[in-house]
């Protein structure tokens, strides 16, 4: 840390943060979860538990006129062995809405995962420093977003003048809910997931729950939604189904019925948006599990295969095409009843001719130019002048 400046350490509390749902103290300091802490009682799968620990969506806000912001963070990074190692998690920075800047923390754990025999390692290591200076001497509202791809233990803030939370300024509310995708796996940043680039353009204010390898149906999940304040709903479900080989058709629809039901126990008239999965050739007539390609390993690169059969199909198991058809009908069912529900084929953000112009890197993830297109895409369709999210509606009280 320089000792240039005369420095104000302001405790980190709930009201300089904003797209977690739960704050965890730890040994460390201040942990963002993205599901309240009942609903990871009831389950311990470590997949999911990463996922929700990692803050995407996750950002400091921030009322300042400091020139200087120094964060004290731990982070813990992940790495797959025999693949490339990952790029930092980054911290983007933006100034009255603007961006403004990106560091990474250094220091910090790495998780290393071994995708061929399952095996989990933690390296531990140090606390690390972000640090942004050179910002405008003047009043500003400042956020910093979190890595999206790095558990984050937030230590400590300094400043070279006071800060203060920024006043809810009365902005809509946009609660979305997706898989490793909404998540931001492979984005370049976190201010630069679809989700954030969709919000971003829209001038809502996002929590974000997508869950990498955790959009499962899962009731917890859906009491979450159900129990958040919220202008707008979106979910994004069908591709995780698949992947981990959950469940058969005859689960499946009564699970999103389900599910769809504990969010309209809290929101009972909230525009709620279903999304059906992007195009993934890999799932699209092939059930799943899908599993790691061990010959793209083997060449030093990540990649995933479907270790399904297409015959399966008889037997109920589910393809991204039966998920798609059935989330269809499942909406036009209940639309009769609820006139605030609609439906998005994911292919409208994703299909085949951009596969053709953008593969997916590793078979299911996207790229970051491809975040930006989908964020933009679903921005005009679902926001857009005759979208299911246009025009903005005042403030709920669910």
């Amino acid at each position: 840390m320089s000792t240039a400046h005369h420095w104000t350490t302001t405790p980190l509390t709930p009201d300089l943060l904003r797209g977690a749902l739960d704050l965890e103290r730890t040994a460390h300091g201040l942990l963002p979860h993205r599901l309240p802490a009942r609903a990871r009682a009831q389950c311990s799968d470590p997949q999911l538990a990463m996922a929700e620990a990692q803050p995407s969506g996750v950002r400091l806000v921030l009322r300042t006129r400091a020139t200087v912001i120094e964060l004290d963070a731990l982070r813990t990074k992940r790495a797959y062995a025999g693949a490339p190692p990952r790029p930092d998690g980054l911290y983007d920075l933006l100034v009255d809405g603007r961006p403004a800047g990106q560091a990474a923390a250094n220091g910090g754990n790495l998780q290393l995962i071994d995708l061929a025999t399952g095996s989990v390692e933690i390296r531990p290591g140090p606390v690390g420093t972000v640090r942004f200076s050179g910002l405008p001497d003047r009043d500003k509202d400042v956020e910093i977003w979190l890595p999206h791809n790095e558990t984050t233990e937030l230590v400590a803030l300094r400043t070279d003048a006071p800060v203060g939370p920024v006043p809810d300024r009365g902005r809509t509310r946009w609660l979305h809910h997706g898989s490793s995708i909404s998540h931001g796996s492979d984005a370049a940043s976190p201010s630069t997931t679809w989700p954030a680039v969709a919000g971003s353009l829209a001038g809502v204010e996002l929590t974000n729950l997508g869950l990498g390898g955790s959009a499962l149906l899962d009731p917890f999940t859906a009491r979450a939604l159900r129990d958040t304040p919220a202008d707008l709903i979106s979910v994004k479900v069908g591709i995780n189904i698949v992947n981990t080989d959950l469940m058969r058709l005859r689960a499946f629809g009564p699970a999103v019925h389900g599910f769809l039901d504990t969010i309209r126990e809290g929101h009972a008239t909230t525009p709620l948006l279903v999304v059906s999965p992007l195009l993934c050739p890999l799932h699209e007539d092939t059930p799943g599990p899908s599993a790691p390609d061990l010959a793209a390993l083997a060449e030093g690169r990540l990649g995933f295969r479907a270790a399904g059969d297409p015959a399966e199909r008889a037997a109920g198991k589910l393809t991204l095409n039966v998920i798609r058809e059935e989330l269809a009908r499942i909406v036009r069912q209940r639309a009769g009843e609820d006139p605030h529900l609609h439906h998005l084929d994911g292919r409208a953000l994703y299909g085949e001719a951009d596969f053709a112009e953008l593969p997916l890197p590793d078979g299911l993830h996207p790229d970051a130019a491809t975040h930006r297109r989908i964020g933009e895409r679903f921005a005009a369709l679902a926001f857009g002048t005759g979208g299911p999210f246009a025009p903005h509606h005042p403030r709920s009280a669910g």
